[in-house]
């Protein structure tokens, strides 16, 4: 039974009827994968009879005719840390542009939680992940069978490939800063040691120190259990029960800078006249704290854009542009008012 105002749906060969073009052009057209095999006049004419006429491409046909389902995971550890939204958003800009849906899922930091969503979603025909969950040993990423990205954490075996920033250098320039203004007594509050942003953070602090001929004494790089305030509030409070002597301290991330700041104020310590404090990633709002936050600026949204990109390489089994194993972004020093002059 036909009832009244209810429209057909728009098919592709409308679409190139409505252009003057085969249905085969128009489909290439329509593709962001497939568009540069077509004249720029032609897409332009494609676009404009698709967006006249309402033309909506049926995901369920393409996925019959690929044998893929168009949608990509990201699975992130914790959603309510503002380090990771400007990578999802990023990340799923350049993933809908090439037609795909992404799904976001959050972990809360446990194994478990994120083993079972994998599964879910590989049951579910997932064609792909973004994963910054990455532990530096990680056997689920073995067992994943699909192309999958990691972001902003990498694992020991460094058998997939990684976008993150470069964290040695940002560390190096946190390091660099506070000796210029005559700190020599500079704790550093690391990340978990099982992720490789907390491995390879120490270790650029411990490289940093040394290159400036700087002993680290027992105690001095002290590892958070998780990048977190609360972490970084036990971590302070127990720097500062074994040693007041510190004129810096250097945060793992933000999160953990924030808990330092805590304690040094909850201990009537001024930061930056006592204590110099710099965190790690630039999160929004940090500039607003008092005193503004020193960090080192990660460029997160050109990590999720470089992540999908990859991955919709890795997906279409096309050659993404630029390295595609391990790639590392700059970072940069951004000097606000928890930094001053070592007393």
């Amino acid at each position: 039974m036909a009832y009244a105002g209810i429209m057909q749906r728009v098919k592709l060969a409308d679409v190139a009827r409505a252009a003057g073009v085969h249905p085969g052009t128009a489909s290439r057209a329509l593709n962001p994968l497939t568009r540069d095999q077509v004249s720029r006049e032609t897409t332009r004419r494609v676009a404009r009879a698709a967006d006249r006429l309402g033309y909506v491409p049926n995901a369920t046909a393409r996925g019959l005719r690929t044998a893929r389902t168009y949608i990509a995971a990201m699975i992130v550890p914790d959603i309510t840390n503002p380090l990771f939204p400007p990578m999802v958003r990023a990340a799923e800009q350049v993933l809908s542009r090439a037609g795909y849906t992404l799904v976001l899922t959050d972990t809360d930091n446990d194994a478990a939680t994120e083993r079972r969503q994998v599964e879910q979603l590989r049951a579910r025909g997932a064609d792909g992940f973004i994963i910054a969950t990455a532990r530096w040993e990680d056997p689920l990423l073995a067992e994943l069978a699909v192309p999958a990205v990691l972001i902003n954490r990498n694992t020991a075996s460094a058998d997939l490939p990684y976008v993150g920033a470069d964290e040695r250098a940002g560390i190096t320039l946190a390091v660099d800063h506070l000796v210029a203004l005559g700190h020599r007594r500079i704790a550093y509050l690391a990340g978990p040691p099982d992720t490789s942003t907390g491995r390879e953070r120490a270790a650029a602090f411990r490289q940093a120190m040394r290159g400036h001929g700087l002993p680290i004494a027992r105690g001095q790089v002290r590892p958070c259990t998780a990048y977190t305030e609360a972490a970084g509030v036990t971590a302070a409070r127990a720097l500062l029960a074994a040693d007041r002597a510190y004129s810096a301290v250097l945060a793992g991330n933000d999160l953990i800078a924030f808990g330092v700041l805590s304690e040094l104020a909850r201990a009537g310590i001024d930061c930056p006249a006592d204590v110099s404090v710099i965190g790690f990633n630039d999160l929004p709002m940090v500039d607003k704290l008092t005193p503004p936050l020193t960090t080192v600026r990660l460029p997160l949204a050109d990590m999720g854009r470089r992540a999908a990109q990859i991955l919709l390489a890795e997906i279409e089994g096309t050659e993404p542009d630029g390295p595609v194993g391990r790639s590392l972004l700059g970072v940069e020093l951004a000097v606000r008012g928890s930094t001053g002059r070592a007393a």
